[in-house]
């Protein structure tokens, strides 16, 4: 998944592409092959309808009604399970607590100058995401 944000970083789809993305992430595999594949193409590497139909020898009409059928299925499946909308949520709440948890660091590290080093690391290690070696010895 991390891939794809970092995709997204670099090709700013049109935000209904962008909802239609984060459903093909969640409910990808309960489509047919046929429609994940033309929705990956679509979606992720922004390939046209043209450009589908020539890569898999069908008409750009099929490749339209595929991916139609697919959005309708991506939105089906989002209103029955809400899997997208509580993940957006879950992941917000987790942004919200984890700056948080850096500010509260950041208060800790400037009333304990003392522990900076070591509240630098762990800081380093909440906003990266780096793995450090508690046993670690740094120079």
């Amino acid at each position: 998944m991390l891939d794809r944000y970092f995709f997204l970083c670099y090709n700013v789809p049109k935000m209904k592409d962008l909802r239609y993305l984060q459903l093909w992430d969640a409910y990808a595999p309960l489509l047919t092959d046929v429609q994940r594949e033309i929705c990956e193409k679509y979606y992720m590497y922004d390939l046209s309808l043209s450009e589908i139909a020539e890569e898999k020898g069908i008409s750009k009409q099929a490749v339209s009604d595929a991916l139609k059928t697919s959005r309708e299925l991506l939105d089906s499946y989002e209103e029955k399970l809400h899997f997208n909308e509580q993940n957006q949520r879950y992941s917000l709440a987790v942004s919200f607590m984890m700056t948080d948890v850096t500010r509260e660091l950041e208060n800790f590290k400037s009333l304990h100058p003392e522990f900076s080093r070591e509240m630098d690391r762990i800081i380093k290690k909440v906003t990266v995401g780096e793995t450090v070696d508690p046993d670690e010895e740094e120079n």
